[in-house]
């Protein structure tokens, strides 16, 4: 596994949400990025964002560890749940708030 792929990993394990963005939950700097934020804020998530547009090698890392092409990306309990289209879905059909409710898997 590359250092990249490895430095993803951790992170994902070391943080219940974590959002791969553009600029960062204070300061987005894309639509869909800042959608992904207030979604989160809306279901009161405490979550992790990484500002994927400071490092190349992370953004070219996360698209070959997780198979997703574009940004945002969110992870819950260390899986991918997808990005902002799929969050907004998940929200609207309240299955994203019952996600973020559920005590993390062992």
């Amino acid at each position: 596994m590359s250092d990249i792929h490895e430095a993803i990993r951790q992170t994902i394990e070391q943080n219940r949400v974590v959002l791969f963005m553009k600029g960062t939950k204070n300061f987005p700097q894309c639509g869909f990025s800042a959608r992904a934020v207030e979604v989160l804020k809306r279901c009161g998530a405490e979550f992790k964002d990484v500002n994927i547009l400071l490092d190349q090698e992370l953004r070219q890392g996360l698209k070959d560890f997780s198979s997703w092409p574009t940004f945002p990306q969110v992870f819950v309990d260390g899986k991918l749940v997808g990005g902002s289209d799929i969050l907004l879905e998940l929200f609207e059909a309240g299955d994203l708030q019952k996600m973020l409710e559920a005590p993390k898997a062992s």
